[in-house]
């Protein structure tokens, strides 16, 4: 077996089997975990030197915790897992008949190789909207919509112009899913008990947060009743929520609707879908719409027997989800799980043996501001304050580290008590998708 190319840092050939996987998100991270002490090499691909826990992201841009709370190093991680490495590098190409991949830092050569690059935010074909909007799929995205947010209402106080004011400080969230009702939550309550401190020489009556659905309804993968409830507790707290109502067009400054008025706006926040983020390389037969890749009962890509994909990009259909799993991080969990128990069975040769993968929804949530959530765990729904300290409990639970859950569990406490959002800082130069000042 050849050697992986590095710089200076060699990876012996120890005659072991290699397993890379491309993408170090919930479900490559549980993987590794999952193959702890297996005989091995596991080599992680990534462009990053660290796991976003990305449910959080929202808070991040809303300055209700620091960067760093849920960001958490590769190495530091994995320092003790024997014959386990990081690379840090893009992965360009796969190159299935050779069994090897095209990276920044040279080609690498597998034995099995495991896809777990996740998703990336979906515009639909619509170049504007990446050009214009801001979404939330990464860290330097939450850094760029918290930098344009703070930027925002500094500029607000230097226009004379009515309009044009209004415009700094008017926001259109696109997108009904939890990252927008969580995102619309945020705000509202920063409008409601921060701003108006930061900023008195504004009128925060002025300020307007929209949230705009193209659907009936808001949460669609969760029942009505939770629907419901959102909708009531983001009218509550002044958002002004618009169901049925598709976007149409957006030139930086006007936001145009197809059944309301249109909105002037500075800001508009994407958070309308996601798509897989492919890898090029393999036969179009195994690629799937929304830019995912199909996959087996075992997580095996259609057409090969030792390349493998999870989470998002994991195309899994079954007669429960006939159009997949859906993109969060549970099923990347369950997936990741089970796929290094048969990994192991591999190795070993005992192919017959392999485990088919079967999703167990263990269910949903999402939180809209302090003491408000929506929340169905099995046949349980739940709504209010007991459903907003399930939404607490877990995700606390779930970040990577007991530094992350500490650093978060303060920053709550500090927040629930004082309203105190103490992180609102304009870091660096990113503003939005061009990383420029207005």
């Amino acid at each position: 077996m050849p050697k992986l190319i590095t710089s200076r840092t060699r990876i012996e050939d120890l005659g072991l089997p290699r397993i890379i996987v491309i993408g170090g998100g919930f479900g490559g991270m549980e993987l590794i975990n999952q193959l702890k002490g297996i005989r091995a090499q596991v080599v992680l691909f990534d462009k990053y030197n660290h796991h976003t826990f990305q449910p959080l992201l929202y808070q991040v841009a809303t300055s209700a915790i620091n960067t760093n709370s849920i960001l958490y190093p590769f190495r530091k991680k994995f320092n003790n897992y024997k014959d386990f490495y990081f690379r840090l590098a893009e992965v360009t190409r796969i190159i299935p008949e050779n069994h090897s991949i095209e990276t920044s830092i040279g080609t690498v050569k597998y034995d099995y190789l495991v896809v777990a690059t996740g998703s990336t935010t979906n515009y639909f074909g619509n170049e504007s909207y990446e050009k214009l909007t801001v979404p939330l799929k990464t860290i330097e995205d939450a850094i760029a919509l918290r930098n344009r947010f703070i930027h925002n209402f500094e500029q607000a106080l230097l226009q004379e112009d009515a309009v044009q004011m209004n415009s700094y400080i008017d926001y259109v969230i696109v997108g009904g899913g939890p990252t927008g009702v969580e995102v619309a939550g945020a705000m509202a309550e920063l409008k409601k008990h921060v701003l108006p401190k930061d900023y008195q020489e504004l009128d925060m009556k002025e300020m307007d947060i929209y949230l705009v659905e193209a659907g009936p309804r808001l949460l669609a993968g969760m029942s009505e009743a939770s629907s419901e409830k959102a909708l009531k507790y983001l009218t509550e707290l002044g958002v002004k929520v618009k169901l049925n109502c598709k976007i149409e067009s957006y030139d930086g400054f006007t936001a145009s609707f197809d059944s309301i008025e249109p909105i002037n706006t500075k800001t508009v926040v994407w958070g309308a879908g996601v798509k897989g983020l492919q890898i090029p390389g393999l036969d179009e037969q195994a690629y799937a719409p929304a830019g995912r890749i199909k996959v087996d009962e075992y997580n095996r890509v259609s057409g090969y027997t030792n390349i493998f994909t999870i989470g998002d990009l994991a195309s899994q259909v079954s007669e429960e989800h006939p159009r997949g799993l859906p993109m969060m991080a549970p099923p990347a969990i369950q997936q990741a799980r089970v796929l290094a128990g048969n990994l192991k069975k591999m190795i070993k040769k005992k192919e017959e043996t392999l485990t088919p993968f079967k999703f167990v929804n263990k269910g949903s949530m999402a939180t809209i501001g302090k003491n408000r959530a929506v929340a169905e765990v099995a046949s349980i729904k739940m709504g209010g304050f007991f459903a907003w300290f399930v939404w607490v409990f877990v995700h606390l639970m779930s970040l990577v580290s007991f530094r992350n859950r500490v650093a978060v569990f303060f920053s709550w406490m500090i927040s629930y008590f004082s309203y105190d959002k103490s992180n609102r800082f304009i870091i660096g130069k990113n503003f939005g998708p061009d990383k420029k000042k207005e």
